[in-house]
């Protein structure tokens, strides 16, 4: 089975050893975003503010790996209060309006460069060319 490490300058680069997505068999696996800004990697300013990057982000990547946010099967969130938890599922929810993913939502301590949500994805890979628009 093949692998192909996803890497595009429209969205945040990595922070870490690791890979924005990789692409193998029948599905994409992308890594946990923050709400950074790919042009000024900087954190975006709020729990909002960065739950609408996170999400513009999660699309870009799967746009450059072919696929797009309708083909995303799985998501995690983690949140570092609980408290926010009905916020950001209101973005969310614009995002995945139509046919939700499957998602799991923890609670953690921490997350990198002091954001307040993080979230990963997978989606089904698919051919051909995807509009990377999210409605914000």
């Amino acid at each position: 089975m093949n692998r192909s490490v996803i890497k595009t300058s429209h969205a945040p680069a990595a922070i870490g050893p690791y890979s924005q997505a990789i692409k193998t068999g029948d599905f994409v696996f992308v890594s946990g975003q923050i709400g950074l800004d790919p042009e000024t990697a900087t954190l975006q300013d709020g729990l909002e503010a960065q739950t609408e990057q996170i999400l513009k982000n999660l699309a870009t990547i799967l746009v450059e790996a072919g696929s797009n946010m309708q083909n995303v099967v799985k998501t995690t969130i983690f949140l570092t209060n609980m408290d926010d938890f009905a916020r950001v599922n209101r973005i969310y929810s614009i995002a995945f309006a139509a046919k939700p993913p499957a998602r799991s939502t923890v609670a953690v301590s921490a997350l990198p460069l002091g954001a307040l949500v993080e979230i990963e994805a997978t989606a089904i890979a698919s051919r051909g060319y995807y509009s990377e628009d999210v409605p914000f």
